[in-house]
């Protein structure tokens, strides 16, 4: 079935490349609403549907345009919360152009998510089953979704920092599995690549306590790691904000090799534009329990996963 917040959650902090300072709110929606942001600081408060054909082209992060001239940016963290824990319908109201980043992962959405309450709602939930394999290539990146019976994800990345170097992992992402082994990755970035983005107008808002910042093989960032493989489990994370723009849960497996936001929205402009390549499913209690938020809606706010996840973001 599909499913909302019982309560409203709200955020405040700044956003990673602007800088600014904003509160956003994620509100209960009725079923089949989706998800849609709504940018109450602008003239009339245009919405902005978080799908993948709202994407348009921008650098180190996922931003929305409704098509009017409203834009939201730096989607993926909260996406990927909400896909994490079985969210389909919320209405998300910003005051400003881009998601603050909090602690550089979906820690926070998350545990907020979990103490306002999973409402679960009196209608069916479909799914996307992929049918037949779908790649895009550049170079040495690539990325391909394949056809599953749930979304496994498959990412490897390689950079000449040792304290990343080369990363790869596999994941099955049923059963609430984001929140175990995903949801508390941060973003990172190398120390050398900082003052070029601060050039050119970006991670105006990063700091080492919401983004982990590496040097050779040193990390700066305060703490140290959350994972050895921290790097490559936050590109995961991304994949799954950025796949959640599909509109509906995939059925499917994404392997990727150094992709990133743009390749991961181009695959799915791909899949969605061969009609013989996907189709819609609804789901059975059987397929409904494969999914990455099944059984979310059981935790409480006292769980001490949730309990773990403040002390990450904090």
């Amino acid at each position: 079935m599909q499913a909302t917040l019982k309560h409203q959650i709200c955020f405040a902090g700044a956003g990673l490349h602007s800088g600014v300072q904003v509160q956003l709110a994620i509100l209960p929606a009725p079923a089949d609403h989706g998800i849609v942001f709504r940018r109450t600081d602008l003239d009339g408060q245009p919405l902005i549907p978080a799908l993948w054909d709202r994407v348009t082209p921008s650098k180190l992060c996922t931003l929305l345009d409704n098509g009017a001239g409203a834009t939201i940016s730096t989607v993926e963290h909260v996406m990927a919360a909400l896909a994490g824990t079985g969210i389909h319908n919320a209405l998300i109201e910003v005051d400003g152009p881009e998601v603050p980043i909090l602690d550089g992962s979906s820690a926070p959405f998350v545990a907020g998510i979990i103490e306002a309450g999973i409402q679960i709602q009196a209608a069916p939930l479909r799914a996307i089953r992929v049918l037949r394999p779908v790649e895009l290539r550049e170079g040495e990146a690539w990325a391909r979704l394949v056809p599953g019976d749930h979304l496994e994800i498959d990412f490897a990345i390689d950079f000449t920092d040792a304290a990343i170097g080369h990363q790869e992992l596999h994941l099955d992402m049923a059963n609430g599995a984001f929140l175990r082994e995903l949801a508390d990755s941060r973003t990172f970035c190398r120390a050398s690549d900082v003052e070029a983005m601060r050039k050119a107008g970006l991670a105006l808002g990063g700091t080492y306590l919401n983004a982990v910042v590496v040097d050779g093989a040193r990390v700066l960032s305060p703490g140290g790691l959350r994972h050895r493989d921290e790097a490559v489990r936050h590109k995961m994370l991304d994949a799954v904000g950025d796949l959640a723009l599909a509109g509906a849960p995939l059925l499917a497996g994404y392997q990727a090799n150094r992709a990133g936001h743009a390749m991961t929205n181009r695959l799915l402009r791909a899949l969605f534009a061969d009609p013989t390549a996907w189709r819609w499913e609804e789901c059975t209690p059987s397929l409904e329990g494969r999914l990455p938020g099944a059984g979310v809606a059981a935790y409480g706010p006292d769980a001490g996963l949730v309990r773990t996840m403040h002390v990450a973001a904090e």
